[in-house]
């Protein structure tokens, strides 16, 4: 059932539902277990995309329970990005079409010499991750289909997980994540123009979906939560992740906590948050503290001083990658794929949860002040200080480089 917006959010023009049953799920070590879960119990549909799918030892159980899903009679359909999941594109298609299930690539890398040619519509790519399974549980979040352990960093010691988050849900949200699927899937097979009367078809049936979808809304759970799906797109959805980020901001009272793995934010969010933290609120952002890719992390770094002398704490996670891109300000949570950068807020598609609960929230904070306490390093002036002249030199050139990046975009004004 949908609801009139939260009173504490009247500004967030966005679509909020009450009724939603919802999991926080920590890394993969909690996400991929209930998938699997979810997967096999499935009795009609499976609708799944992801910007990596790895063929590493997760990937493979992932395959393995599609397969089965496929040979019980379930509808699979997949849908993988065409740059994140390149390394796997074919033999992971390969396996969908030998199961029985529909895949689709979305935005493919071009093949010989095209793939040195630039080409700014490469950078717009399909980067949410979401699976819906018989149109009544949904997972939305930042995790792929990539082993926790793949690709970390080994000091010697033992190795330490990808730190991320996915919300498990069921209730009258799913609906709308079912939609935004549907939507990807269509536009995606009107692409495929040697397929008109199949595309057709599909139309057809998506209207007729639609239709009864308005009639028989999908019940809630009388004392579930109040939620909303928010999608980032280069069409109807430009900027409303970050829309909904900034007038939440703006309206804080209390604390802020923000866990991003590519933190580089635009104009307003930056003067949101800095406009926060003088008006007593307390601003923690939890940041990479290890380089999964260089230039973004030291882009990051740059702004680091103007951060600390806006009064806001800035941590970095040591352990292994940060991978997370969640946020709780005051009794507001999000969970989902979209990073704070020109990547995601620009060019990418994007899928996050917003949840009007405190109860929610501070779930969310624990973990995140748990891991700020125990897995993390505290950022201070005297820190930025020691810093080489050459670490310096390389923090300022990573950023130079990724606002000339956002100007080859026409978004310059934006940051």
């Amino acid at each position: 059932m949908s609801v009139a917006r939260p009173a504490s959010h009247t500004n967030l023009h966005v679509r909020w539902h009450k009724g939603n049953q919802l999991d926080l799920l920590q890394n993969g070590e909690q996400y991929f277990p209930a998938l699997f879960q979810a997967i096999d119990a499935a009795q009609t549909s499976i609708h799944l995309e992801t910007y990596i799918f790895n063929l590493d030892r997760t990937g493979l159980r992932v395959l393995d329970h599609l397969q089965q899903a496929c040979a019980r009679g379930v509808k699979v359909r997949a849908v993988i990005d065409g740059f994140g999941s390149q390394a796997h594109a074919q033999a992971i298609g390969d396996r969908f079409v030998a199961m029985g299930a529909q895949h689709r690539i979305y935005r493919p890398e071009p093949q010989g010499w095209a793939r040195f040619l630039p080409n700014p519509r490469r950078l717009r790519r399909l980067h949410r991750k979401v699976t819906v399974i018989d149109g009544r549980v949904a997972f939305v979040g930042g995790i792929n289909i990539l082993d926790d352990f793949e690709g970390i960093p080994n000091d010697g010691l033992s190795p330490r997980p990808r730190f991320d988050f996915v919300v498990r849900m069921r209730g009258p949200l799913v609906s709308d994540v079912i939609s935004a699927q549907n939507r990807l899937w269509l536009r995606m097979s009107w692409r495929r123009r040697d397929d008109w009367e199949g595309f057709s078809r599909r139309l057809a049936q998506w209207r007729k979906w639609r239709l009864g979808r308005r009639a028989e809304p999908m019940t809630g759970i009388e004392s579930g939560l109040i939620a909303t799906l928010v999608l980032r797109d280069n069409v109807r959805y430009r900027q409303t992740i970050e829309n909904v980020y900034v007038q939440a901001i703006r309206s804080a009272k209390t604390r802020i906590v923000i866990a991003n793995a590519y933190f580089f934010p635009g104009r307003r969010l930056r003067q949101s948050l800095e406009d926060a933290a003088a008006r007593g609120v307390r601003v923690c952002l939890l940041l990479q503290g290890r380089s999964e890719y260089p230039m973004q992390y030291r882009a990051g770094r740059f702004m680091y001083g103007k951060l600390l002398d806006d009064g806001i704490e800035v941590y970095e996670y040591q352990p292994s990658y940060l991978h997370a891109k969640v946020a709780a300000i005051d009794a507001l949570a999000t969970v989902g794929s979209s990073n704070l950068d020109p990547f995601s807020l620009l060019l990418a598609r994007e899928a996050n949860v917003f949840v009007d609960d405190a109860d929610f929230a501070s779930r969310l904070v624990g973990a995140l002040d748990e891991v700020m306490h125990n897995d993390a390093r505290r950022v201070t002036s005297a820190d930025l200080q020691k810093r080489s002249f050459l670490g310096r030199w390389f923090d300022a050139v990573s950023y130079f480089m990724l606002r000339v990046g956002v100007a080859l975009t026409g978004k310059s004004s934006l940051y």
